[in-house]
């Protein structure tokens, strides 16, 4: 059986995200259980909103092209969502908007999608730890024909669940993390 290939990411283009942070942990975790990973920060990919004039004017833009392609690439997705306003961000909304386009005539909408499995996972400043982001994400990312594994995590007072070495202080939370992502590494295996 070969490798399974994961693409992590945050949903924030914060530099210092705690998103970001999330995501390097689940990397790693990933990494672990034996899979081919790529992190990346949805920052490097500035695109503008999704507008379909746009698309149909100026074509799919450069940067948009180049995240799809790096989706395509992988089996499994793991996304560290931050919590806006009770919902997941429009940088990752609009991100996955794009890559979900079609560059040509011939290609089925949501081709790089279709068929991948994800693990989801939050941190904020909250209590509730981004929780009420994945409960849209969960069903977004469902509808668009992507297997979202039923664990979660979640952190909250993402303020201070960081050392100074980018890992959870609580080990029972850096653990979960770990486990979530060898857990879609399993699944994918």
């Amino acid at each position: 059986m070969s490798t399974p290939r994961i693409l992590v990411f945050g949903g924030s283009l914060r530099a210092g995200s705690y998103n970001q942070k999330l995501a390097t942990i689940a990397a790693a975790g990933a990494r672990e259980a034996g899979a081919e990973v790529t992190l990346i920060a949805l920052r490097d990919f500035r695109i503008p909103l999704f507008d379909e004039d746009l698309e149909t004017e100026e074509g799919m833009p450069e940067n948009a092209r180049k995240l799809k392609a790096i989706f395509a690439e992988h089996d499994g997705l793991i996304i560290a969502s931050p919590e806006y306003n009770s919902t997941i961000t429009a940088a990752l909304k609009n991100s996955i908007d794009w890559v979900s386009r079609a560059n040509t005539p011939d290609e089925e909408p949501l081709s790089v999608l279709k068929g991948k499995s994800a693990a989801i996972l939050s941190a904020s400043p909250s209590g509730y730890g981004g929780a009420r982001s994945l409960t849209q994400l969960r069903p977004f990312l469902e509808n668009i024909h992507i297997s979202v594994l039923p664990d979660q995590v979640s952190v909250p007072k993402a303020y201070e669940a960081f050392d100074a070495d980018g890992n959870l202080a609580d080990a029972a939370q850096q653990a979960a993390v770990k486990a979530l992502a060898a857990a879609l590494v399993a699944k994918l295996s």
